[in-house]
């Protein structure tokens, strides 16, 4: 069921300077957006699109509705895709938006859903052996018969069930490398840093490796400060903007001090996250200029390996691959040729493009965990698009694209392979290596 309207007759409420942002006065309410928001695609009302958000935060700005349980369900309902901001001729950056709204709101759900939500927020994600910690006594619950058991006892609630089918099984290692400098191979072409991320690195060790070695074999010196956190991408989606300046200053602090040419990143969401901490600081006179400079920093693996250029011989991958655009790659970042260009290089790989590649997929941080029924409908389309190209391989460099598409393949027994990007490119230097 659609989501009701905010009321203009809602209870008297104050106006907030803090939503008075810039952004806001540059929507002409053109609509170009609408048909570019999934959320209003299904629900066909104007509150679930961008338009309409942004007609509820100038009206809760200005104290002619209260931010009541309503307004949150709107600001949440919205999956922080930024499609709309590649559809604005006025060049809206929306995401700012939607995340100046939900820091007014804090974290969505029922009370013990909001307590869970930031005790990760703010207990787990900041903190990378916490995390590994977690992640170890989650490997634990799935491999000990203790799921089996649960599950056999009816001991586990229906929502959290279902949360646990987007769950793959936890890896054996997770990403914590004994050095902190690995060197190039052959004449080093520049040094970089690895924002190896806490997603990535509890669940995508091998992706991690892969990246360092792919640079390696590029003339890159790679650094993977032990000082660094999580880049606070899940922070501020989910209004703890507070929480998420203090894991940007941390990132900001070590990989200045690294004296990188660049700040690698191999996860869509963290680089769109990290490009904006100029605008996340632009309040901060003690932090905007090393913010800029660590923003200017930043670049996605495929971004910076396309300018870096391949170097070497790769061998044969042959895959029929079909390629998912990010969100945050593709609208928050601009950025959809170099993967595609990289793919073409792989000797054996046949790329077949997908209906709707940059389409959201339904994770969007944890949307799928918030909002699994919208969050299903939109996955439903994303796996019928990618079963009509007849692809073997799904490219989606995004860890939570990754969870959420092979979810959605394993559900439907299709034999899909999910990779990044950067999986076919060390495999192709692998097989030159052996041919």
């Amino acid at each position: 069921m659609a989501p009701q309207a905010a009321s203009p007759e809602a209870p008297a409420a104050q106006p907030i300077p803090r939503l008075a942002i810039p952004e806001l006065d540059k929507c002409i309410q053109c609509g170009f957006c609408l048909q570019h928001c999934p959320t209003y695609r299904i629900l066909s009302v104007e509150t679930e699109s961008p338009r309409g958000r942004i007609h509820l935060i100038e009206a809760a700005a200005q104290g002619r509705i209260p931010i009541d349980a309503r307004f949150e369900e709107h600001m949440y309902v919205c999956l922080g895709c930024r499609a709309c901001e590649t559809a604005c001729p006025s060049g809206v950056k929306f995401g700012t938006i939607i995340e100046a709204a939900r820091a007014e709101i804090g974290p969505t759900g029922s009370p013990l859903a909001r307590r869970l939500t930031l005790l990760a927020l703010r207990h787990l994600m900041p903190f990378p052996g916490r995390l590994r910690l977690a992640a170890a006594l989650l490997r634990f619950y799935q491999r000990s018969g203790l799921r089996s058991a649960a599950h056999a006892l009816h001991l586990v609630p229906r929502r959290l069930a279902e949360m646990e089918t987007l769950l793959p099984r936890i890896p054996d290692h997770f990403f914590a490398p004994a050095q902190e400098v690995f060197p190039a191979m052959g004449p080093q072409r520049a040094r970089v840093g690895l924002l190896s991320g806490c997603v990535m690195s509890v669940m995508f060790a091998d992706l991690n490796e892969a990246t360092i070695r792919v640079l390696q074999r590029n003339g890159c010196e790679v650094v993977v400060p032990r000082a660094q956190t999580c880049c606070g991408a899940l922070n501020l989606h989910s209004g703890e903007r507070d929480q998420a300046r203090a894991m940007a200053r941390r990132n900001i602090d070590t990989f200045l001090a690294a004296g990188v040419d660049a700040i690698v990143i191999n996860a869509a969401g963290c680089g769109s996250a990290s490009k904006e901490y100029e605008v996340l600081f632009r309040d901060d006179p003690s932090y905007s200029a090393r913010a800029a400079q660590f923003s200017h920093l930043c670049r996605d693996v495929s971004e910076f390996l396309a300018e870096l250029g391949l170097v070497g011989g790769l061998g044969e991958v042959r895959a029929r691959v079909t390629y998912q655009d990010p969100c945050h790659l593709a609208h928050g970042q601009g950025i959809r040729r170099q993967p595609r260009e990289l793919l073409r290089r792989i000797p054996g790989v046949d790329l077949v493009e997908m209906s709707g590649s940059d389409r959201c997929c339904g994770s969007a941080g944890i949307y799928n965990l918030t909002q699994p029924e919208y969050s299903r409908v939109i996955l439903d389309e994303k796996v019928a698009a990618i079963q009509a190209t007849g692809a073997d391989v799904v490219v989606a460099p995004n860890p939570g694209c990754m969870l959420q598409i092979a979810g959605g393949v394993r559900a439907r027994g299709m034999r899909v392979h999910v990779h990044h990007l950067i999986d076919l490119i060390d495999r192709a230097y692998r097989a030159a290596d052996t041919a």
